[in-house]
Parts: structure tokens; C-alpha cells; sequence
């Protein structure tokens, strides 16, 4: 399974929606993510790809579409 797919199921499994978003569709406008969820589905990275995201880097713009995500993913050392 590739990173964006994982994404996916990290995010359907936080909102518990059967989702299947575009990479670049805003999940915060979409309304399938707010805050609350942002911090779940974080955990959830955090966990599957053994990396910790900084208080810093919770922010919309860096995690608002699963393409974003992917690319922070991919950027963390």
C-alpha cells in the first residue's frame, strides 16, 4: 500500500467515513476534518509512519489534503 492509500485509511479510520478523497480536495473545506480529528488522525501518522509531528507543524495548510500530507510525510527525516 502506498503512503496516499495509507493516508486515506488513517483518515477514514479517524473520521469513521467512508471516504475517498482526491489528492488535492481540502478535507478541512470538505468538512471531513476539524481540529479535534486534525489532532486523531496525527496520532495515527505519528503512529503508522513512526515520526513525531512538533506542535509547530499542526497546522491546516500542512495537513488540509492528502497530497499535503503526503509531502510533509515525505519530508520528515
Amino acid at each position: 500500500m502506498d503512503n496516499q492509500s495509507k493516508i486515506v485509511e488513517i483518515i477514514r479510520q479517524t473520521t469513521g467515513k467512508p471516504i475517498n478523497p482526491s489528492p488535492e480536495e481540502s478535507l478541512f473545506e470538505s468538512g471531513l476534518l476539524d481540529s479535534f480529528s486534525l489532532a486523531d488522525m496525527v496520532t495515527a501518522l505519528e503512529k503508522e509512519f513512526k515520526i513525531r509531528v512538533p506542535d509547530s507543524d499542526l497546522t491546516p495548510r500542512k495537513f488540509d489534503s492528502v497530497a499535503r500530507i503526503a509531502a510533509y510525510l515525505q519530508s520528515r527525516p
